[in-house]
């Protein structure tokens, strides 16, 4: 399992929870196990979310790999300006 911190807004779509645990080896694992866990979830992770793992920021890099106690958050996508 892994714990993913949940950003901001994010929280209210997860029962308002800071941290979830899902089963996942890679970034796109995780991101089907949030959607299909917390429904609420996706729609937000469809419109683009990234994904920090052990500091480092990702946002379509789907077969990242991420260990157990990796450090992971995810954040709504924010674009610079």
């Amino acid at each position: 399992m892994v714990a993913v911190k949940l950003w901001g807004s994010l929280r209210g779509f997860a029962d308002g929870q800071a941290v979830v645990q899902v089963e996942a080896k890679n970034f796109r694992e995780l991101l089907e196990r949030l959607g299909e866990t917390w429904p609420g979830l996706k729609p937000q992770i469809e419109r683009g979310v990234s994904v920090a793992v052990d500091g480092r920021v990702y946002r379509e890099a789907w077969f990242t790999p991420i260990n157990p106690d990796s450090e992971v958050v995810l954040m709504p996508y924010m674009q610079g300006g």
